[in-house]
């Protein structure tokens, strides 16, 4: 019973958390984007004080259930170890704890996070690594999906698909996730949970604290036969069976050994009960109230097209060299930014605009960070600010929005079509959401097409005359980023 409600729980958690990445539309985070702020890295970057205890006091009563039902990365390494199952069973064996391995790995976390390494720090944990693996791979194979759905669905006479880009946002960002995802794949084929006992600080952190659980799998030695099925089977091979003991600290309550035991010696009871009583009944009791308390609590595109009309081919826009890469409104400063974000990607996810994409700077590591090369931050837009589950972009609203500056225009005089072929343009004006570039004749050449003048007290930096401008290969206007983010 209990596994059942395990496995129902954590397929509809993993699904759920899978689809935040991959929902292009953002429409399904106003259903569930609770369950990105109830991972346990957000909450504690948010400063979520409530969270963070729901899933410690569940920890002491029942163990690690977050790690069994919860964590989209323990959940995905269970269904790789499943589907390994399906070629070997009975693999597991029983290995010692590497407790040197997993505390050296959490102090380096920990103190990684204390100098600001945050952008490398995340790289450890599993939520951040499960977005990072969902954002980059994960989600183009679905949109691909969609696209080719909506192809057919066209033919038919039939909008109910609409097609989108698929590109590389960051090339290095791909290929660290692809690098990962082997890695997780291999070990959670060969070892089970081995990852999730050896370098996942969560489960370092959650595994001291599980130690003194109240609610735990029980071995009777009366009952016992010493098939060692349970041992076997145990994927995060805890469970010693020749000498009836279980390391509660790598325990991921999976209740896959109470199942295979076939004597029925194994039983989810309360540690200060003896075996035989009716404890397991209260154990199940419990950790369905608990369960439900924690999620009561929890709730509280194809290649772009590189030619035009078809006829003409267009150059690539290179990125200019800015000083300050702009933030997302709502993220108040990049030093706010920087500490709060996990780089967990659901807000690259989500940008419909093509602006947000990870970085590849070593103390932002992944982070997003804005770029116009394939769009601009429309002013109406608001979806990263509604889905960041830790507080690094705050909510705002559409005419908060538009009265936040997180950057101001600069114009290249040297870049401009108007100097370079003599030609009249004014796209930067004509596009400029806020007014705040105007067209005016040059001094020296009054007669001359115009040229732009930035009014900085209406900039707000969205982003809209970089994208427009029709330069090449670099933009005649560009944006440098704010490091504090004004109000106008």
């Amino acid at each position: 019973m209990l596994r059942k409600i395990r496995i129902t729980v954590s397929v509809i958690s993993l699904t759920l958390m899978t689809l935040l990445f991959l929902d292009f539309t953002g429409t399904l985070h106003a259903w569930f984007g609770w369950m990105a702020k109830i991972q346990i890295l957000s909450a504690i970057m948010a400063s979520s004080i409530a969270i963070v205890a729901v899933i410690l006091v569940t920890t002491l009563l029942f163990g690690r259930v977050y790690c069994s039902s919860i964590c989209p990365l323990g959940l995905f390494q269970d269904f790789i170890s499943w589907i390994s199952r399906k070629h070997k069973k009975n693999r597991f064996a029983y290995t010692k704890a590497k407790n040197a391995l997993r505390y050296t790995v959490l102090a380096l976390f920990i103190l990684m996070m204390l100098v600001g390494l945050d952008a490398i720090a995340v790289l450890l944990a599993p939520y951040s690594v499960y977005g990072l693996i969902a954002s980059n791979i994960f989600a183009p194979l679905y949109q691909l999906g969609n696209n080719v759905l909506a192809y057919i669905a066209e033919r038919m006479d039939s909008y109910a698909f609409y097609s989108v880009d698929v590109w590389v946002k960051s090339a290095l960002s791909l290929a660290v996730a692809s690098v990962i995802l082997v890695v997780v794949v291999v070990f959670s084929w060969r070892g089970g949970r081995t990852l999730c006992n050896t370098i996942c600080p969560a489960g370092a952190i959650l595994g001291f604290f599980s130690r003194f659980s109240i609610f735990r799998p029980v071995i009777n030695t009366e009952k016992c036969n010493g098939c060692t099925l349970c041992e076997k089977n145990c994927k995060s091979s805890c469970i010693n069976a020749k000498e009836h003991k279980i390391d509660y600290s790598r325990c991921v309550v999976c209740f896959d050994c109470v199942d295979n035991c076939r004597q029925g010696a194994i039983s989810f009871e309360s540690r200060f009960k003896s075996a035989g009583s009716d404890a397991p009944n209260k154990g199940r009791r419990g950790f369905l109230t608990v369960s439900a308390l924690f999620a009561a609590t929890a709730a509280i595109k194809g290649q772009e097209k590189k030619v035009d009309g078809g006829l003409a081919v267009i150059q690539d826009k290179k990125i200019p060299a800015r000083e300050v890469s702009p933030k997302p409104a709502g993220a108040l400063s990049l030093n706010n930014f920087r500490e709060h974000c996990t780089a967990c990607q659901l807000c690259v996810s989500v940008c419909s605009n093509s602006v947000l994409r990870p970085s590849t700077d070593i103390l932002t590591f992944l982070q997003p960070e804005m770029s116009y090369e394939r769009g601009y931050c429309r002013p109406e837009c608001t979806k990263c600010s509604e889905v960041c589950p830790t507080g690094a972009i705050l909510p705002v609203s559409r005419a908060e929005k538009s009265s936040i500056q997180i950057g101001r225009a600069i114009w290249i005089k040297d870049n401009c079509v108007v100097n370079t072929d003599g030609v009249s343009c004014g796209n930067c004006a004509a596009h400029c959401p806020t007014g705040a570039i105007t067209m005016v004749s040059r001094n020296d050449a009054p007669d001359s097409p115009k040229v732009p003048s930035i009014d900085h007290e209406k900039c707000i930096g969205c982003g809209a005359c970089e994208n427009l401008c029709p330069a090449r290969p670099l933009s005649a206007i560009y944006v440098e980023g704010n490091q504090v983010h004004r109000e106008l």
